[in-house]
């Protein structure tokens, strides 16, 4: 018997628990899945990083803690942590992803606003240019950031991604180091983030890094909100270097309701949705790794403690 303990918010037990009983039991495994269970028999525990436990120094005879959330940075630099530590990586993250990032993507690249908020009736039949005409820079080439990529070039989309190591991606020019960050940051028409949040990337965006984008770009981030100085991308937008952002993550969230985003007619905010895990989804991610860490296998996206992601 492995016992599997529940380590999230418990209104999301119930949603979980009969996903996680379903591939449990398609993999032949027997487990006792519980919200409350005494430390030292648990051998895994799936974790959300707004759990009440925070002292994970108990649970000597667990494998592997299995994260609910694509984003880590909330547990890596946990001290009591020495099990491996898994992140989320699963189809439906992926696909929601690409949806938001692609539907938003062209919302700006059409010009739709304009004609979706139109009080004053102004009859513009300028075409947009087509996708290949447009440059789109993605940075941070991880499974959701190839994943949008992907799309986009597919799409027709001139696509430009920038990343820490070297990647190779079908039909999208890739950079990687520090010193390409400005090449890939000049051609971007529209810029997406999705950097994941380490020392290295916090505030990649200020003034010095959007003083290289065209003037008129536009920038989507539904990575992290430690991606951008807010004060410097403020100016920018006032300004009219950046023409408008659509915003999904926040240093502060919720968004504060005095926050000057909220009143800026070029921003757009969304409330963390760009893509949630979906429990259908992530139990098969979930079971898979149990079943890597019973037969001695590597478990999937295992996190480098040392990278933070």
């Amino acid at each position: 018997m492995i016992n599997i303990l529940f380590a999230a918010q418990p209104d999301q037990f119930p949603i979980y628990e009969k996903h996680l009983a379903h591939f449990l039991k398609k993999k032949n495994i027997s487990a006792s899945l519980s919200m409350e269970l005494p430390p030292k028999i648990v051998d895994y525990i799936v974790y959300a990083p707004n759990s009440v436990i925070t002292n994970l120094s108990p649970y000597t005879r667990c494998k592997a803690v299995l994260n609910l959330w694509a984003g880590v940075e909330k547990i890596v630099g946990n001290e009591t942590l020495t099990q491996p530590l898994c992140r989320m990586v699963d189809s439906g993250l992926q696909q929601g992803m690409t949806e938001w990032v692609v539907g938003h993507t062209l919302r700006y690249h059409l010009g739709m606003d304009r004609h979706i908020i139109n009080p004053n009736k102004i009859w513009e039949n300028d075409p947009p240019p087509l996708a290949k005409d447009r440059s789109i820079s993605i940075l941070g080439l991880g499974v959701l950031g190839t994943a949008c990529a992907k799309s986009l070039s597919q799409l027709g989309f001139k696509v430009n991604g920038w990343s820490k190591s070297p990647k190779e991606i079908p039909n999208v020019a890739t950079y990687h180091g520090n010193s390409k960050l400005k090449t890939v940051l000049n051609s971007a028409e529209i810029l997406i983030l999705l950097l994941p949040d380490t020392p290295n990337t916090q505030s990649i965006i200020n003034i010095k890094t959007l003083s290289y984008l065209p003037v008129g770009s536009v920038l989507i981030n539904p990575g992290r909100g430690s991606l951008i100085n807010d004060d410097a991308l403020i100016s920018a937008l006032t300004a009219g270097h950046v023409s408008a952002a659509c915003l999904d993550v926040f240093r502060t969230e919720p968004l504060p309701p005095n926050h000057p985003y909220w009143l800026m007619p070029n921003v757009t905010v969304t409330p963390h949705i760009a893509s949630n895990t979906r429990a259908a989804t992530a139990a098969e991610v979930i079971v898979e790794n149990i079943v890597r860490g019973q037969k001695g296998l590597p478990f999937l996206y295992q996190v480098d403690r040392k990278a933070g992601y």
